[in-house]
Formats: C-alpha cells, sequence, structure tokens
C-alpha cells in the first residue's frame, strides 16, 4: 500500500501493519528482479562484468514515474515493457545487454510476486507470533475459569476460557505453520518467451538457479507459467490465516454482547468503540474491522481458484486476473493479523460474568451429566427423555434443574430407586465436576504452542 493509500479513508482500517504491497512496492519488486538477473547473468557468462551492479545501482523505484509506468501497460497489458525500457535508458551503454535478458513479462511479475508474498509473510508471522504468545498467556491464565460452552448459540456443557483461548491457539499456531510451509516453496520464475530459454542458448538453464541464489528464493524444477498452485496454495495459507483470526474476533463480538458481557476488549482510547449515534455504545472496534477484513479472503481466494486455469503455454487474461486479488489478500491478511494483537493482548476477561451466566441456567447445562447418572438404572434412552422433560418444565416455571427433577413424580421414583439423592443431584450440576479433558487439552495446546516456537 502506498502512503497516499495509508493514509486514506479505509487504509487505517484494511491497511494496518507493515504488510506493504502497493504500486511502489511492486515497481520495487519488478526492479530487484531486473536486477538479480543482471547479476545472474553475469554470474552465467552472459554478460559483461560490471552489467549486474550497473543495473543494480539504477533500479530504484523513486527513479522511476509509476503513473506513466501504468499509462504505457494499456499498450501491452502489463507494465514490464515500459519498464524494461526506462530502465535501459537509465544504465550505460555496456550495461543494456544485461536488462531483462531471456526473460519474458511474466518472469519480472511472477518473480516479484514472490518476493512481496515472502516479505508480507514474515510481517504476517511476526504478528501472528505476538497474536499467538496473547492467547497462550490466556489459555494459561484461565485454565480453571469456568463459563457456558454454547452451539448452535445456545448454553451447552461447560467449559472453561483456558480451553477457548487453547482452541484459537492451535488454529493459529496451524496457520503459522501452513504459511511457513508456504514460505519455503515460494520460487523465481524463469522461463522466457514459452519456457525453454531458448534465446540464452546451452548457458540458459543454469540461470534460474543463479537468480533464485540472489533472491533468495526456491529455484522451481521446470518454469511455472501455467502451472499457478503455487499462487492458490499461497492464497489458501493466507485465507486459513484469516480464518484462524476470523474466528477469534467472532467469539469476541459474540462473547461481549451486552447481554453476555462475558469480555471486552481494552480501551486504550476513551472514544474507542464510540457510535456516531449513540454515546452509551462501547463497540469491539478491533473485532469488528478484522472481521471486515478476514471476510474477504474467501472471495479472493475464489477468484485465485478460478483464475489458476491456464491454457497451453501462457494464458490469456488468467493470469492478469491474479495480481490484484493477490496483493488484497496479502494485505487484508497482513491488517487482521496486525488488529489481532492488540485485540488478543489487551482482552479484558470478566470470570465473574462467566460463572453468572453459567448459574442462571439452574443447572440446566449440566442435564447430560444428570442423564448419565440415571442411565445405569433406567436405561440411556428413559434417562434422557426424563431429564429433557424436567429441563423443560425447569425453564417454563423458572426453577433448577434438580428441583424440576424431584417435582416430577416418574424421575422422583426414578431416582429414588437408583439411591440419588438431592447432594447428588447438586453435585451432578456442579460445573467444576463436569469439564472432562478440557485441562489436558489445554496442556497439549499450550506444549504444542512450546514446540512450535522452539522450530521456528
Amino acid at each position: 500500500m502506498s502512503e497516499s493509500e495509508a493514509e486514506g479513508l479505509f487504509g487505517a482500517l484494511f491497511g494496518r501493519g507493515a504488510v506493504s504491497v502497493g504500486d511502489r512496492d511492486w515497481l520495487q519488486a519488478m526492479l530487484d528482479t531486473e536486477a538479480a538477473l543482471s547479476r545472474a547473468l553475469e554470474r552465467a557468462g552472459l554478460a559483461g562484468a560490471g552489467a549486474g551492479a550497473a543495473v543494480s545501482a539504477a533500479a530504484q523505484a523513486g527513479m522511476f514515474d509509476v503513473a506513466e509506468l501504468g499509462r504505457q501497460a494499456t499498450l501491452t497489458g502489463n507494465p514490464v515493457p515500459a519498464l524494461v525500457r526506462a530502465l535501459s535508458d537509465s544504465v550505460p551503454a555496456a550495461a543494456r545487454y544485461a536488462v531483462h535478458r531471456g526473460a519474458t513479462s511474466q518472469d519480472i511479475i511472477d518473480t516479484a510476486m514472490m518476493l512481496l508474498a515472502r516479505r508480507a509473510i514474515e510481517v504476517i508471522d511476526s504478528d501472528l507470533a505476538a497474536a499467538a504468545a496473547g492467547v497462550a498467556g490466556l489459555a494459561r491464565s484461565h485454565a480453571e475459569t469456568e463459563m457456558a460452552g454454547r452451539t448452535l448459540l445456545q448454553q451447552a456443557v461447560p467449559v472453561t476460557f483456558g480451553l477457548v483461548a487453547a482452541g484459537w491457539l492451535t488454529a493459529l499456531d496451524s496457520a503459522r505453520e501452513e504459511l511457513r510451509r508456504t514460505r519455503t516453496g515460494l520460487a523465481v520464475q524463469f522461463g522466457g518467451a514459452a519456457g525453454t530459454l531458448a534465446s540464452l542458448g546451452p548457458a540458459g538453464s543454469a540461470v534460474p538457479a543463479l537468480l533464485a541464489l540472489e533472491l533468495g528464493l526456491a529455484e522451481p524444477v521446470l518454469p511455472w507459467h501455467t502451472d499457478r498452485l503455487r499462487i492458490l496454495q499461497l492464497a489458501a495459507a493466507l485465507a486459513g490465516v484469516c480464518a484462524a483470526l476470523g474466528k477469534i474476533a467472532r467469539d469476541v463480538t459474540l462473547l461481549a454482547e451486552t447481554e453476555i458481557a462475558e469480555i471486552a476488549e481494552g480501551r486504550d482510547d476513551p472514544r474507542r468503540g464510540g457510535s456516531s449515534a449513540m454515546p452509551h455504545k462501547r463497540n469491539p472496534v478491533g473485532s469488528v474491522v478484522v472481521l471486515g477484513c478476514t471476510r474477504r479472503a474467501p472471495g479472493l481466494l475464489a477468484t485465485l481458484a478460478a483464475a489458476a486455469e491456464h491454457e497451453l503455454q501462457r494464458a490469456a487474461g488468467a493470469w492478469h486476473a491474479e495480481w490484484e486479488p493477490l496483493s488484497d489478500l496479502l494485505r487484508l491478511t497482513g491488517s487482521a493479523a496486525s488488529w489481532s494483537v492488540p485485540l488478543v493482548t489487551g482482552l479484558r476477561v470478566d470470570a465473574d460474568r462467566m460463572r453468572a451466566n453459567l448459574a442462571a441456567a439452574g443447572g440446566l447445562p449440566l442435564a447430560e451429566h444428570v442423564a448419565a447418572l440415571l442411565a445405569p438404572a433406567v436405561g440411556t434412552l428413559t434417562a434422557h427423555d426424563l431429564v429433557a422433560v424436567a429441563a423443560a418444565r425447569a425453564v417454563g416455571q423458572g426453577v433448577s434443574l434438580p428441583d424440576a427433577l424431584l417435582a416430577d413424580p416418574a424421575a422422583a421414583t426414578a431416582l429414588r430407586n437408583t439411591g440419588i439423592s438431592r447432594a447428588d443431584l447438586d453435585a451432578a450440576v456442579d460445573p467444576a465436576g463436569y469439564l472432562g479433558s478440557a485441562a489436558e487439552f489445554i496442556r497439549r495446546a499450550l506444549a504444542a504452542h512450546a514446540r512450535l516456537d522452539g522450530a521456528i
């Protein structure tokens, strides 16, 4: 994103952080590719001594007119031909033979795309690591903080907030791992007109390896002009990051609802979360903007998937369709990751409110546990039906599940026959006694996170 774009109406929202994929970034990445190619050609004996240094010295984005290159792109379908002419005019005559030699426009743009992706991934991974560390802290400190589990947006069995955070953590860590794997596959593109490098003669096949070495990218087995799996895998990894971040943001918006109020975003500025119409509002702005970024990822991924089919040796239009969607996906993923760091590290957890909301259900979230107590004596289905009837009565009459069970003749008889007392029922609806393997799952998530951090 350019400086002007970052300062625009929406730039600070959807372009937050250090991921930069604006016009000038693209231009510099293309120039970096051209400069590296000239150095690779020199090392391969295909350009004169000093040509690489001369081209590299001239390959500075600030020396070129981005707008004019854009206007010239309308003549050729992409900005590379105009860039090559301008770059050639900027270097000594002896070095001009090294500018763009053996390359085609797609080689330059695809490699530039890989450079932009690598730089963006480094930024995104840094923010994800910070967010994951914050989430790990929540999982650790709230391992015993009981709250209502919710399925289909209704209270289910109890969980702990630590387990919720552990779920966030494992998703973040999985997304980080996939992004790291994707980064290792970012490769140079260099195949010339139709993927044969015929214009470079017998020495041509050595140039891709030298180019990859110059840029710190992988060397592919062969040019990938019409094999777009690399782009699709990158897009899928970015969409995966957005899915993990969007999950956190969505949970925060739900748990921060006025009637639930179990968590709240930090408020470093009294104006944060305000409304233009309602002075009392405290909206979860960080989560909302994260979702504003991540909700766009599936559509961008779909566009890139649709553009992955390239005909014959070079595509007519599908290649062109990739540039802006991938730029947008890198920018939005970077913004979502950047927003997520203060979101999770500043999150305020109201443990008392969590327990109060759970207690307000009168033991209903523990209905499964109560049915399990009855099942050995009356059978699983009968126990389920008895508890279901009692639960409906509890809701209708505003009483607790134990009270409703004892007031039901059939259930009361079953309880007496099985020797289950009121004290046993009260114990059965105590959330602390029905958390299952939550603590172990949190331990595993934290251990896996520690191993990942140690491996990176």
